[in-house]
């Protein structure tokens, strides 16, 4: 059994969800220690509990100390369970509640890749958050990581049918997942100017809330001299108020940027435009190819791709590193940074095929 430190690097979730991630695909057993020690509330959160009993459900795991609050688990993944059948529900789809509201992106950030990788063709309808703090919004994960996923050779389609914002939640979500059956490698390092789009949602406010954020991400973009191919802004249904903005450009030359805000009570609708577009100017002005976010999500399925990825940032976090050294010790791939300026990098991975 593999022991994973939960306390290493940024010491958050994130370790948690690439062990077991790892650990389902490749049918090793591990015991993760200190999970999530370095936030103020440690240990595992709804959503972790709720990925977990997932994987365990359909992948037949057993697991050890699985509830809310649960600083160490035991997650017992082999090689004989991997490509096992589940018992379909009905209309061949999991459905799952959170019962928060918990992050549905970060829970998609497990089960994607996971399921994909593991050959397996599978419909789930998740309740809960979409668009929450501490989490990429479900916009993003439909409309950047979609797209950039689907280089690797991992498809999948979300449909979103009801939004679920803080405190109550109860957003609704169909995603389809498709068995990845071709892993490819990338090469995103050639950047040119784009024109980003624009998302703006809100739910249970005025019609004028959407629409000042994306005036106000709009003049942000503008005064550095960034033109904007097209906006939206929708009303949606939801339990909670709420909104959200999504600055994004998705391109075949690969150039995937992605930067969102969450609405705040309290807190201007301008201010949370201006927000998402200083996210985005803050990768696009040095020339990143990949979104400081996205960087860290493309390795784990870079991880199991036969030969080398390539993609240049604007910045080496301690999310990434900490990602990329998990994902390394468990495994076995190799990375390498090639500085290229003070605020641009060269990410090259040599994954570790299992298909």
């Amino acid at each position: 059994m593999l022991l994973v430190d939960g306390s290493i690097g940024e010491g958050g979730g994130q370790i948690l969800r690439s062990a077991i991630t790892i650990s389902t695909i490749i049918g090793k057993p591990i015991k993760v220690t200190n999970i999530r020690s370095n936030r103020k509330d440690p240990g595992l959160k709804h959503q972790h509990v709720l990925t977990i009993q997932l994987l365990s459900r359909i992948f037949n795991i057993h697991t050890e100390n699985v509830s809310l609050g649960s600083e160490w688990i035991r997650f017992e993944a082999s090689k004989d369970n991997r490509f096992n059948e589940y018992d379909k529900p009905a209309n061949d789809a999991i459905i799952a509640d959170i019962g928060t509201a918990g992050s549905i992106p970060l829970l998609l950030q497990t089960l994607i890749p996971t399921i994909a990788i593991s050959q397996k063709d599978l419909v789930i309808r998740l309740s809960g958050g979409t668009d929450v703090k501490f989490s990429p919004t479900i916009d993003y994960i439909k409309y950047v990581l979609r797209d950039a996923f689907s280089k690797i050779g991992i498809v999948f389609d979300i449909n979103v049918l009801k939004r679920g914002f803080y405190p109550r939640g109860q957003g609704f979500v169909e995603i389809k997942i498709r068995k990845a059956t071709d892993l490819h490698p990338i090469e995103f390092c050639n950047f040119k100017e784009v024109e980003p789009n624009i998302i703006s949602i809100a739910a249970r406010l005025p019609k004028h809330i959407p629409e000042r954020q994306i005036g106000s991400a709009i003049a942000t973009l503008e005064k550095k001299g960034i033109r904007y191919s097209k906006h939206k802004s929708v009303l949606e249904n939801s339990e909670s108020p709420g909104s959200s903005i999504l600055v994004y450009t998705t391109s075949e030359s690969g150039i995937y940027l992605g930067a969102d805000s969450i609405g705040e009570k309290g807190v201007k609708a301008e201010i949370i435009g201006n927000r998402a577009a200083k996210k985005f100017i803050d990768d696009y002005e040095f020339q990143a190819c990949i979104d400081q976010h996205l960087a860290d999500m493309l390795v784990l399925p870079l991880s199991f791709v036969n030969g080398k990825s390539r993609y240049k940032i604007s910045k080496i976090t301690t999310h990434l590193l900490t990602n990329l050294e998990v994902i390394r010790m468990l495994n076995s791939i190799e990375y390498h940074f090639e500085k290229i300026s003070e605020n641009e990098f060269i990410l090259s991975i040599e994954g570790n095929p299992v298909i």
